[in-house]
């Protein structure tokens, strides 16, 4: 009888200290709900979710505690784990209809619409006058006729209508993963690279470890000449698997090119003319395959450029942007620009206005604007005085060019060493090569001819004319020079 009573006893007191437990656990368990359900409220998602994860390992059937918890992963924006928790919720309680609507609303931003159509109709026949249930059941019975109408146009190559109907569903279902693929891959068919590059973009951050999506935008950016953004895309490939093959050579290819252009770009920047033509020419031994195209173009611009500013020979310079203008059938401002400039240096003035006309109906900016006025000032100068034809030197000339012509023609022009009768025109003459001269060796007054403006105006023309009557030596020691000691007189 004693050995009955102690085991009746024994089992009460495993029983209470069980209770005893459950009732610990449970009181943990609404402590860690209540103290979560505080730091959501403030937006402290990060303590929220510890405290969920405390909940749901105490219980593991507590479905108060998976929904919440959910509520924090899309409070983060991580609607993929949230997914998980909201099925859980469901599993343990069926009629639970918010989280069957919270459900349904990711699944049917994922484009899963199967599934979304199932849980909106769950809620409707729960309760059939829940208006939001009805509204999203309505709209994805809508989306799905979209989206077979879209794989129709696809599959007829009407990317266009794809394009339209695709973009409608995307708004409502951003987290579509083959419909984004499927419109990236019609904006590649329609030649819109940019677009087709962004849905790409958006599909690797949706697919975990997506290498293939890294590549193909790489590829795409530089197909389009984005060396730096195509460089930085198949870095994060490699990222994902160091030893992925295509990624690695593609790699190899993008950074010896992006370097080469990091060059060019410096070059200009330190207006070193020599060393952006030698990359220039660099890039274009590095870009021999077909997706290259976009390089190739940029590499000949940049050769236009360059050997416009570093002033080569005009001829050769409006050759190489002429030769890029109509390869490639393009209207590119810079290229317009840089030949004008050469055709300045030719003497070709009207050919430089027409140019920088041309590059004004796509660059409004003030570099055309002035380029502009300052060719039309030139026109009408070249029409009344122009020192370098009076010298007969190119604009080109250096100093020391110029400074030979002087020499030569005021020897020929002196007053008294002109062998003709019409010392008038001597006279004239020997003023206009001085006046030229003292132009164009000073750079200031020459910076000002070369944008359109004459520094000598009639009253500084005056001037220098009455120091030429008073003995002014245009040869001696005075100016600078030397080598030359003539002195002249008028009868």
């Amino acid at each position: 009888m004693s050995r009955y009573i102690f085991t009746i006893f024994y089992f009460s007191v495993i029983t209470f200290l069980l209770h005893l437990f459950i009732l610990g656990a449970n009181g943990d368990v609404n402590d860690h709900l209540e103290k979560g359900k505080k730091l959501l409220a403030t937006g402290q998602l990060a303590d929220a979710l510890t405290h969920f994860h405390s909940a749901i390992e105490a219980d593991p059937k507590n479905y108060v505690a998976y929904f919440r918890r959910a509520a924090v992963y899309l409070g983060m924006g991580k609607s993929k784990a949230a997914l998980p928790d909201l099925s859980k919720v469901i599993e343990l309680k069926p009629d639970f209809i918010a989280a069957r609507m919270q459900r349904g609303n990711l699944l049917l931003k994922q484009g899963d619409f199967d599934e979304a159509k199932t849980d909106f109709e769950n809620v409707l026949t729960s309760d059939a006058s829940n208006t939001e249930a009805r509204n999203q059941f309505d709209l994805t019975q809508k989306l799905i006729q979209s989206a077979q109408e879209a794989d129709d146009s696809y599959k007829n190559a009407d990317y266009t209508k794809t394009i339209e109907l695709l973009s409608t569903i995307v708004e409502n279902c951003p987290w579509a993963i083959k419909l984004r693929e499927l419109r990236a891959d019609s904006y590649l068919k329609s030649g819109d690279f940019p677009k087709a590059v962004n849905d790409l973009k958006a599909t690797a951050k949706l697919i975990p470890d997506n290498t293939q999506a890294f590549l193909k935008i790489s590829q795409l950016l530089y197909s389009m000449g984005e060396a730096d953004d195509s460089l930085t895309n198949i870095r994060e490939c490699l990222k994902l698997d160091a030893d992925h093959k295509e990624c690695h050579a593609h790699y190899t290819k993008v950074k010896k090119l992006a370097k080469q252009l990091e060059s060019i770009r410096d070059a200009i920047s330190q207006s070193n003319w020599n060393e952006c033509l030698n990359k220039a020419n660099q890039v274009l031994k590095l870009s021999s395959d077909p997706s290259s195209h976009a390089f190739i173009y940029r590499a000949h611009s940049s050769l236009c450029t360059c050997m416009s500013r570093g002033k080569s020979p005009a001829k050769e310079t409006i050759d190489k942007c002429t030769e890029v203008l109509d390869t490639y059938h393009v209207s590119d401002a810079e290229i317009l620009i840089s030949r004008a400039e050469a055709y300045i240096l030719n003497e070709q003035l009207d050919a430089a206005l027409a140019d920088y006309q041309r590059a004004h109906e796509t660059e409004d900016s003030n570099r055309v604007h002035d380029g502009i006025k300052r060719v039309q000032k030139l026109i009408k100068q070249s029409k009344k005085r122009d020192y370098y034809k009076i010298l007969s030197v190119r604009r080109s000339a250096n100093k020391a060019e110029i400074l030979r012509a002087y020499r030569k023609l005021a020897i020929k022009w002196h007053p008294d060493k002109y062998e003709g009768d019409d010392k008038k025109k001597a006279e004239k003459m020997f003023i206009d090569i001085a006046a030229a001269k003292e132009v164009l060796t000073d750079p200031e007054k020459r910076a000002k001819f070369d944008g359109g403006d004459d520094p000598l105006d009639a009253e500084e023309q005056a001037q220098q004319h009455n120091q030429f009557q008073g003995g002014f030596n245009p040869f001696g020691a005075g100016n600078g020079q030397g080598g030359f000691t003539f002195r002249f007189h008028f009868n």
